[in-house]
């Protein structure tokens, strides 16, 4: 009876193929599928070809950048006002993100409520609500808090840094309180059981453990905060963002390119300063996510080897550090005043009274439908593309690939100069094109192409190839090369090695990488709609500009739910990336 119960189960069983895998490889080939024909499928021209004189004009530009001293003298203020809202911001944001990082993690509430304690079932239900409410500010991008407390304070300062602090300690609790619950727990479990308090095991159990991460995190967040400090500047806030603005409203390219040079040059210092403390400090991934504990605690653990002779320049750098970030509060005079002023209150007061959300008609709600079936469409295009050209670039941009020594290495001197030149020139690319805020790349295809989806898509697939190329390049410099030499002694050609040692090695991390960032492009696509591109956040921005704040609030919570819902679905899919 068993036997035939057995083989009957097996006769019915789904074949091995079919699992969560396999469902979510389905998904997201519909998903790209779907989103080609939302994008193709308005009825209007895509091209504008009485644009192309002007696209020309802009990219001969570049090689004639305005120098002149009473403009440089305007850029160099502009890049210092940039770098000091981003230290401001990050600041705010990683210390606050900190806090929320522990109330967020399931480790703390745990620990606090054990499950063997009296009112256990507290931690689980704390950790949930603060989960949640954490979700919201994350879910709405820093540029539409930017527009709101513009309408409040005016420009002030206070409008740029606490714009990008109150998405970004968000974002970093979110991924704090991930890098926490992931760190090994064998500590903690020890302290705890010896009697030691909560807070006490936490101090020396995990967070020693966490640091290397956390600090990692924080250095990729100072780097996202420049790029949102640019962006701040294009609504009126100031800095780089404001001059490349008005630079490309006046189409004065020279001037443009010069303030892109600046952009690109603050953005490739930072880059390259935060690399090398993580490389002093040992840590080698900006950002780690899902990666296996054995391979996190060898790849980020702190460097006990430090050469004495060198290390006077880490404390050189944590001695910078602390005196450049009073400074830049200092050099901003931030009006921290005028955010619980009478006048704030009663502003705010108003707006929240006007903003008393009116259940749509039949025809808003299939508005509001088609917007966020288009913002769902150019998030999937714009990844789709930035994934595929940040896998390829990540190779020539690796340092362990194509240079002399590297796995793959060309021979001879003329092979050892192409094989710089593709490193530098993939270097470039990425960095050039995450520099260059996504409003901007907008605004230079709107040159050739109509408003709608593809602009933005396009201009936010630009803005994250370089984001995503870096990561993946640093993901491919972190390669175990047994196998790839292995390969080599063997005869292997290049496209095999690739193919069968790197990818599979490395193809789960690039995947991780590629759906996280989904999750933030879903949020920036605010940014394009900003300048025309189709889809929810040219609504909002619509709406912001007519002091509409009834329709706000729907459009913003259609917003919100679209976002929390693509973050559940981003997360499914890495969950299960990592399983397999």
């Amino acid at each position: 009876m068993s036997s035939s119960h057995a083989a009957i189960t097996k006769l019915f069983a789904w074949p091995s193929w079919v699992n969560r895998r396999s469902f979510w490889v389905v998904m997201v080939w519909v998903a790209i599928s779907t989103s080609l024909y939302t994008a193709s499928a308005t009825g209007t021209a895509l091209i504008n070809w009485n644009g192309l004189g002007q696209f020309g004009e802009f990219w001969l530009a570049s090689l004639n950048p305005d120098l002149s001293p009473e403009f440089l003298a305007i850029i160099g203020r502009a890049t210092l006002v940039t770098f000091a809202y981003a230290v401001c911001g990050t600041t705010l944001s990683v210390g606050l993100g900190f806090i929320g990082g522990v109330l967020a993690a399931e480790t703390w509430w745990r620990t606090v409520f054990p499950p063997s304690a009296k009112g256990s079932w507290l931690g689980p239900l704390m950790w949930r609500w603060v989960r949640v409410l954490l979700a919201f500010p994350r879910a709405i991008h820093e540029l539409i808090w930017g527009l709101f407390f513009l309408s409040i304070l005016g420009l002030d300062p206070v409008v740029a840094v606490v714009a990008i602090a109150i998405p970004f300690s968000a974002i970093v609790a979110k991924v704090f309180s991930e890098i926490l619950d992931e760190t090994p727990q064998e500590p903690l479990n020890a302290l705890l059981n010896s009697g030691a308090a909560p807070a006490t095991a936490w101090l020396y159990g995990l967070l020693p453990q966490a640091l290397p991460n956390l600090l990692s995190y924080a250095s990729y967040r100072f780097e996202c905060s420049l790029r949102s400090a640019a962006v701040l500047g294009v609504i009126g806030a100031g800095g780089l963002g404001y001059e490349i603005l008005l630079s490309l409203q006046s189409l004065r390219y020279s001037q443009l390119w010069t303030g892109f040079y600046a952009l690109i040059l603050l953005n490739g210092t930072v880059d390259l300063w935060s690399a090398w403390m993580r490389r002093r400090l040992g840590f080698t991934s900006r950002l780690d996510l899902h990666t296996p504990a054995e391979v996190r605690k060898k790849s980020n653990a702190l460097n006990p080897a430090l050469h004495r002779s060198q290390d006077w320049l880490l404390r050189l750098s944590w001695g910078l550090i602390a005196l450049v970030t009073p400074l830049c509060y200092w050099r901003l005079n931030i009006g921290w005043e005028r955010l619980w002023s009478p006048r704030t209150h009663r502003l705010l007061a108003d707006i929240l009274t006007a903003s008393r959300p009116v259940w749509p008609t039949l025809e808003g709600f299939q508005a509001l439908l088609h917007l966020s079936g288009l913002t769902l469409a150019m998030s999937i295009l714009a990844m789709a593309l930035a994934g595929l050209g940040g896998i390829l670039l990540s190779f020539p941009a690796a340092q362990t690939f194509l240079l002399p020594a590297g796995c793959l290495s060309i021979g001879g001197t003329k092979g050892a100069v192409r094989a710089r030149s593709l490193f530098w020139g993939s270097r470039w690319i990425l960095l050039v094109s995450r520099a260059i805020p996504a409003p901007i790349w907008a605004l230079v295809f709107l040159f050739v192409l109509f408003p709608g989806v593809w602009p933005g898509a396009l201009a936010l697939a630009i803005h994250n190839l370089g984001i995503l190329g870096r990561l993946m390049a640093e993901v491919n410099e972190n390669l175990d090369e047994r196998p790839v030499r292995s390969l080599q002694a063997l005869g292997a050609s290049p496209g095999q090695i690739i193919l069968y040692s790197v990818l599979p090695q490395n193809l789960g991390r690039f995947l991780t990488y590629i759906f996280y960032r989904w999750e933030v492009c879903i949020r920036e696509t605010v940014m394009v709609g900003l300048v025309g591109a189709a889809g929810l956040g040219r609504l909002l921005t619509e709406q912001l500009s007519s002091f509409d704040y009834s329709g706000l609030a729907i459009t913003l919570g259609c917003f919100i739910l679209l976002t929390l819902c693509v973050d559940w679905v981003s997360q499914q899919i890495r969950k299960t990336q990592a399983e397999f």
